[in-house]
């Protein structure tokens, strides 16, 4: 049984091929207090299994099957994601269960606040303020919460003394009390919070700060209350009044919204609601979600994107607020704004009236796609691939570029759009490994095979794309026949025949010098090896003709995978005729 073994340790990446018996293929041990990043691949039959440590330290076993488009889960070690070791960071507990895996006490706050809204709790909490040794300081009795960290045992005759003799120690961070006193001395990294859990309460010290703020609020509770019983029967009578006004308010406000470039706007789920009709008018939808078209009170029509999976909806909605939402390029779809209440994540984006390019390319459309046409969208979305990659301050790769992610607007220029998978690479490491899912027919053979990946992923799906904008064919066609598309095209291309690439609905009526640039540059773009492969920016410069381009050679792994097509369909004839 073959596995290649790739990942990184101490920001070293690594790369290990081997074989491994049967006996061996089941065999894994996992250490929880290690910080290293791996991928093992292990290729039986039709199908890839897949062990990853992700950076949090989990392990899981994913499979591949040759009919799949995804990677599918089977095991995870440990099984709970709070049972990772300082998954939530110094004083952050863990709760499975919570919409937010970490939260921070009473009298604690996240030391990085924009880490934390992109998932990542490793930096943990830090206490409100700095100075909590006080022998006023109070402790925050947390019922359910269990910790790893191993105490230290106190002579204390009760709970009182217990908790006197940890408030007079400066080093004492917390105790708990049962049928003896127990107290610890360093900060917790394995917090965890679990309903029905019976062991003794953990007491937290937290500043006299905290404390007083907390016996302050109750006093301004009860002034509240007193308050409000006094003007009860005045709100009563102005209820109504005051509903109509707010609602004139928020309806003026809506009306006076103005869509700046560069502005987010942030949406009530109730507005949203509203403006699609209940969600009524379903554009199309994805993994994530739905798409429902809307239009704002200022006649502006929008794309509502429900995203209805809790866990992967969730990741795909930091992902597009923290890229399309911070940058602006006209052949980059434009985020308006987004809603985030409880569990409901919804992204609203410009409406985009000529759909999306697969339509138009594999779909019985009213119209056909001249090739200028086609030029001009191959040309828009390798200008807007460009200015991700280089035109950014960090790379940002898209991972998931195909057509069905190409959108076209009224005069059909095109928007690269569903950045639910991209990644953001700082410009000093320039790779990325990814454990994320792209699209087969369009992944890159270095991600495939689980390598860390560049840029140059994107291009390799873009020049697949491209061959599939010149053809109106999909990638993948001729695959039931033991044939194989893009490598015929690859072969047509060394040949000179361009024209029988052509989509025979266009009747050979192209541009030929265009033409032969544009197959040559999808040839370029699909090449075996990433340095091989063109950038984005000269692929722009080419298809404008600023450029020249040779003639490429045809990629060795497209010929290996028709070996195998014809292989596999020889095997499954034989077997047909017996």
């Amino acid at each position: 049984m073959q596995y290649w073994t790739s990942g990184t340790y101490n920001n070293q990446t690594f790369s290990i091929a081997s074989e491994l018996s049967s006996d061996q293929s089941e065999h894994f041990e996992y250490i929880s207090n290690t910080t290293v990043n791996y991928s093992t691949y292990f290729q039986k039959d039709d199908e890839i299994v897949r062990i990853i440590m992700d950076r949090h330290g989990q392990l899981q076993k994913l499979v591949w099957h040759a009919n799949s488009t995804y990677w599918t889960p089977l095991w995870s070690v440990p099984e709970n994601q709070c049972d990772v070791y300082a998954v939530c960071g110094p004083f952050g507990y863990c709760m499975e269960t919570d919409s937010s895996l970490c939260n921070c006490p009473h009298g604690f706050i996240a030391l990085s606040s924009w880490d934390w809204f992109l998932g990542d709790y490793s930096s943990g909490c830090i206490r409100n303020e700095q100075q909590h040794c006080s022998t006023s300081d109070e402790f925050f009795k947390m019922p359910g919460m269990s910790a790893h960290e191993y105490p230290h045992s106190v002579l204390a005759d009760s709970a009182k003394d217990c908790e006197l003799a940890c408030l007079n120690n400066c080093s004492c961070t917390a105790y708990s009390y049962g049928n003896s006193c127990s107290a610890w001395f360093t900060d917790f990294l394995t917090l965890q919070f679990s309903y029905g859990y019976n062991g003794d309460i953990l007491a937290l010290r937290v500043g006299a700060t905290a404390r007083m703020l907390k016996e302050s609020n109750r006093v301004h509770i009860r002034v509240y209350l007193d308050v409000l019983g006094g003007i009860l029967g005045f709100i009563s009578c102005l209820a109504v009044i005051f509903l109509i006004i707010r609602r004139c308010i928020r309806r003026d406000k809506m009306l006076k919204m103005n869509l700046v470039e560069g502005n987010l706007i942030p949406f009530r789920y109730s507005d949203l609601r509203q403006i699609t009709k209940n969600f009524s008018e379903r554009l199309g939808g994805g993994s994530f979600g739905s798409v429902y078209k809307g239009m704002l009170p200022n006649s502006t029509v929008v794309a509502v994107k429900k995203l209805e999976s809790i866990l992967q909806g969730d990741k795909q909605f930091r992902s597009e607020v923290s890229t399309i939402g911070v940058i602006q390029h006209v052949n980059l779809v434009r985020l308006h704004g987004f809603c985030s209440e409880g569990n409901k994540r919804l992204l609203v984006y410009e409406y985009m009236p000529n759909a999306s390019l697969d339509c138009h390319l594999f779909q019985n459309s009213s119209i056909v796609l001249d090739w200028k046409m086609r030029l001009q969208i191959a040309l828009g979305t390798a200008r807007g691939l460009a200015y991700l990659h280089e035109g950014c301050r960090d790379c940002i790769i898209h991972c998931d570029i195909k057509p069905e992610n190409i959108l076209l607007d009224a005069s059909f220029v095109p928007k690269v759009a569903d950045f639910g998978l991209a990644k953001n690479v700082d410009r000093n490491f320039k790779r990325v490994l990814t454990t994320m899912r792209g699209t087969v027919g369009y992944l890159a053979p270095e991600w495939i095979f689980g390598g860390s990946i560049t840029a140059k992923a994107d291009v390799y799906s873009y020049g697949m794309m491209l061959l599939e904008i010149i053809s109106g064919r999909r990638n993948s066609d001729g695959l039931d026949e033991g044939h194989y598309f893009p490598l015929w095209a690859a072969n047509k291309v060394v040949e000179g025949d361009i024209l029988s690439l052509l989509d025979p609905r266009l009747d050979g009526n192209a541009n030929l010098e265009e033409l032969g640039r544009a197959c040559k540059v999808a040839c370029w773009c699909i090449q075996d090896n990433e340095l091989w492969r063109l950038s984005m920016g000269q692929v722009v410069q080419i298809l404008e003709g600023i450029v020249e381009v040779n003639m490429p050679p045809i990629p060795k792994m497209l010929q290996t995978f028709a070996d195998n097509i014809k292989s596999n369909c020889s095997s499954d004839d034989k077997a047909a005729h017996k």
